[in-house]
């Protein structure tokens, strides 16, 4: 909304009129209680409205027209305002904090291994054996990639490597630009990452 916010609100409020008429039920939410992303035209059409603990009066008026939700206690304590009621109702909403949430994940992690499914991994391995699926494994070849000569050629043009680079120059996406930096850099061909910097290339023209 900060970035794009008259397109961003056209589109809300158009979906907000027509799902009415379809069913659809639109839930939108912001950490940013202010008028520039709650605007006038959003409120009208979204009447039912929820707010859980904010700063001051000024940020729960403007999600409900009304104070309160400064005094809410946080941890899921919310007021919320049907679009039929004119006083909006205190409720507990559920909650779950990140020390829980760590609690799960360990037990998770512990109890349960991952479950692959062994058929295709085996197509993955034969129609690819080159590659090793094992966490460290690096044994790439120059055949893994069939744009590693193209993007060996641009680094070595560029005098320079990065993912963005080649991403421009062989128009793939993100990932397989990233993928073909390691196997350059696998080969020798280009530094490792430093930062933001482009790549060193070891190599020149030709």
């Amino acid at each position: 909304m900060s970035s794009y916010g008259r397109e961003a609100e056209a589109s809300i409020v158009r979906l907000a009129q027509m799902a009415r008429a379809v069913g659809i039920h639109l839930i939108v939410s912001t950490q940013r209680p202010s008028v520039e992303i709650i605007t006038g035209l959003i409120k009208a059409n979204i009447t039912c409205r929820m707010a859980f603990q904010v700063a001051s009066q000024v940020d729960s008026r403007t999600v409900l027209d009304m104070a309160g939700a400064e005094k809410l206690l946080g941890r899921g304590d919310m007021l919320f305002l049907a679009g039929n009621s004119a006083k909006p109702r205190r409720l507990q909403g559920a909650f779950i904090s990140d020390k829980e949430v760590k609690k799960v994940v360990d037990y998770l992690k512990e109890t349960k291994g991952p479950d692959y499914k062994e058929e295709i991994i085996s197509s993955q391995k034969t129609l690819r054996p080159e590659i090793g699926f094992g966490l460290g494994q690096t044994a790439l070849a120059e055949t893994d990639d069939e744009l590693y000569l193209e993007a060996k050629e641009v680094v070595a043009r560029a005098g320079k490597a990065s993912a963005s680079l080649l991403q421009r120059r062989l128009r793939v996406g993100y990932a397989r630009a990233a993928r073909l930096l390691d196997i350059l850099e696998e080969k020798g061909i280009v530094g490792p990452a430093d930062g933001a910097k482009p790549r060193d290339v070891y190599i020149d023209e030709g």
